[in-house]
């Protein structure tokens, strides 16, 4: 049976490396699940008078600061006043200045969604006419560029460390407590705590830049340190490190005395570390799921304790594989993995596999609103590579458990028996030799080193003669090696994922979006604001009427009420109507139902044909006071 060698170990694995590297290259800047839906005055409206302010509407709450917000005149000078204000739930409005003349506005946005992705872009609107501007609208993501790239690499590092960590700690504790004592095992485990907590101090440092203006040498910067530390992500990243302070006196006892422990006194030990060890891991799981996309959108209760499991089984699988990788092919001779262990953690994979299957479904249902999104989304697309993927493991795994059934515990008697002898006779001709060049001073102790190294490579060689006797054991150690490779792969596709934008925002926003019909497309939005004093308390304001597409046939209709201040304003009665006086049509009722504070919407509303229309609106502010204001406007 033909070997795997140590160098084509490290060949298999540089090259999984370079495909891990290709993916997180090709991510590009990271798409958030908060996407902008909405504005006013919409994206190429043209108005015949300036705003009193720019309105965004996102798919759900972000986060901002003093120029999260901008609006650029066409000679790339700011017009805008204040700061932004949410103005109910995912709406968020600035000010302008008043009497901006006619032509070509930029209005500029870079904020942070919920899920802690940043989110930018542009757009830009008129007064009007449609004018030259010296305003690129080019270059507005975020998240990319070196510490774009960082970041992705620190969030992959973190991953793979928390599954090595947990992952390996669980293989020792459930499966092989023996392993406890075994070097290379150990290593492996404080690798993994060691990757997660540089990543994790990485991403903190990154945070604010990543966020911000993208620039490197922002990385140091203490104040922006300082306003990272007050988000959710700050705080997020903050309780991973206190986190894995408990976890390094976990792994301390684990690797410590437990292995030289009494039966009945390790039995208790064992309770204690994983009682213990299942909080820690649920704890370091929480604070991706509490931050990320579980923590927004729908049933985000239900969301997040479905992730955290989703993660412990992700570790629990992943991890121990990865241990059990190790232990095949580095433990010594003498502590071999047993069978037994290998069959436990065969129950163990089994059961991950059945927890990631029923939290995976869940997860998909959640953030897919069709099957259509399987497809027509990138979200839906890496999902259905991450399903290929989890199919081609669970396959191998399959594999590896047919060659766990035909393991044998030990290696045969007189191979064992062989092997001693050798030892024996190696070791006397060795004690030998260097006894007899005791007086030779230097060229003594240079024989005596020599030797040592050549027993040290004997002993080598010794073991692994011994680790591969059993041929059942070496076809496992193949498909485990196997089974790896992929789990490098589908951890990188899982990364990527998780900074995709969900596919049930991508879709709504495109159904949100007036180019995604061709009619609207053809006609626009229609944008009317309308200034009404009923002469009652709280009877001043704006009324704005947005008409989509404009055009003959259907249309929604959305009317929004605001104070002088550009607050939501809720009253008690809006009626619109519709008259085309030059063909003897309407008025037109139309009544709106109540949406949300000072925002009203009707869908359907039939526009026979195309005209110089008068929309009118009846604004009533209490039971006596009320007025109708009007403005003409071309619609089809």
């Amino acid at each position: 049976m033909t070997q795997i060698t140590a160098p084509r170990v490290r060949t298999v694995v540089l090259l999984l490396l370079a495909a891990v590297c290709a993916l997180l290259a090709g991510a590009g800047p990271a798409s958030a699940h908060a996407a902008l839906t909405g504005s006013d005055p919409r994206q190429g409206a043209v108005v015949d008078k300036a705003p009193a302010q720019v309105t965004l509407t996102f798919s759900e709450p972000v986060s901002m600061d003093d120029d999260s917000l901008r609006v650029l005149d066409p000679k790339g000078k700011r017009v805008d006043s204040g700061e932004p204000q949410g103005t109910g739930g995912t709406r968020y409005a600035v000010k302008l200045h008043a009497g901006l003349p006619d032509g070509t506005y930029t209005v500029s946005y870079q904020v942070v969604s919920a899920d802690s992705h940043p989110v930018s872009g542009a757009y830009t609107f008129s007064i009007g006419a449609p004018s030259e501007t010296s305003v690129s609208v080019s270059g507005q993501e975020t998240g990319g560029g070196i510490v774009g790239w960082l970041y992705g690499l620190g969030r992959y590092v973190s991953y793979a460390g928390f599954v090595v960590l947990t992952g390996g700690a669980a293989f020792v504790l459930a499966c092989w407590p023996r392993g406890s004592g075994v070097r290379v095992v150990q290593r492996l485990v404080v690798t993994g705590w060691l990757a997660l907590t540089a990543a994790t101090l990485l991403l903190l440092l990154l945070r604010g830049s990543y966020t911000g203006s993208g620039k490197l040498g922002d990385v140091f910067d203490l104040s922006l340190l300082g306003q990272v530390l007050q988000t959710k992500s700050g705080a997020a990243l903050v309780s991973r490190l206190l986190l894995l302070a408990a976890a390094a006196l976990f792994i301390a006892v684990l690797f410590g005395a437990y292995d030289k422990r009494e039966k009945e006194e390790k039995r208790d030990l064992t309770f204690g570390l994983a009682v213990g060890g299942t909080v820690v891991a649920a704890g370091l799981a929480a604070t991706w799921a509490m931050s990320e996309h579980a923590s927004v959108g729908l049933q985000a209760g239900l969301a997040m304790p479905v992730d955290v499991l989703h993660l412990l089984a992700v570790a629990a699988w992943l991890g121990g594989l990865t241990a059990l990788l190790v232990s095949l092919y580095r433990a010594p001779a003498d502590t071999p993995v047993e069978t037994s262990a290998v069959r436990r953690f065969s129950r163990v994979a089994f059961g991950s596999v059945v927890a990631l299957v029923a939290t995976g479904t869940y997860q998909s249902w959640r953030q897919l609103s069709s099957w259509t999104a399987f497809t027509d989304t990138r979200y839906g697309q890496l999902l259905l590579a991450k399903i290929g993927l989890m199919a081609v493991l669970v396959g191998i795994a399959y594999v590896s458990r047919r060659w766990t059934a035909q393991l044998a515990d030990a290696v045969p008697a007189a191979a064992a028996r062989r092997e001693k002898q050798q030892v024996a006779a190696s070791a006397g001709s060795t004690s030998k030799t260097a006894g007899g060049g005791k007086g030779t001073g230097t060229g003594g102790s240079q024989r005596a080193a020599q030797l040592a190294r050549q027993r040290a490579a004997m002993d080598a060689a010794r073991q692994k003669r011994l680790r591969d006797a059993d041929p059942q054991r070496f076809g496992l150690r193949r498909s485990v090696l196997a089974e790896a490779g992929v789990a490098v792969v589908l951890l990188a596709v899982t990364t990527v994922l998780t900074q995709t934008e969900p596919g049930r925002t991508e879709q709504e926003v495109k159904a949100a979006s007036p180019s995604s019909a061709s009619s609207s497309a053809q006609s626009g939005v229609l944008t009317l604001d309308m200034p009404f004093d009923t002469g009652g308390k709280d009877g001043k304001g704006v009324v704005r009427i947005d008409l989509d597409p404009a055009r003959v046939g259907a249309n929604d209709l959305h009317v929004y009420v605001e104070n002088p201040d550009g607050r939501a304003l809720d009253i008690p009665e809006v009626k619109v109507a519709l008259t085309l006086e030059a063909q003897d049509i309407g008025p037109l009722p139309v009544v709106p139902d109540h949406i949300t504070t000072g925002h009203w919407s009707a869908s359907g509303v039939q526009i026979p044909m195309a005209g110089d229309w008068e929309v009118a609106v009846t604004v009533r502010s209490s039971d006596i006071d009320q007025v109708t204001v009007s403005k003409n406007a071309q619609i089809g």
